[in-house]
């Protein structure tokens, strides 16, 4: 079981996952999100190339519109 952190909530995996297969698995559409992955913000390029394991914390933003 790997443990991380997402948006500062415990979040427990099967095993380590590529982070757009996360994000997709949960229907987060990529194009309006900001992710920072152990407090780096990440190029929505550099997605594919992450994969979360034991320990990582993970925030993704989306933007909110109002006024």
């Amino acid at each position: 079981m790997i443990n991380l952190t997402v948006n500062g909530k415990p979040t427990e995996l099967q095993h380590p996952m590529p982070l757009l297969q996360f994000l997709q698995d949960r229907g987060v559409n990529t194009q309006f999100i900001a992710v920072a992955y152990n407090s780096t913000v990440l190029r929505k390029e550099e997605f594919g190339n992450v994969t979360l394991s034991q320990g990582d914390v993970v925030e993704i933003v989306r933007p909110v519109g109002g006024g």
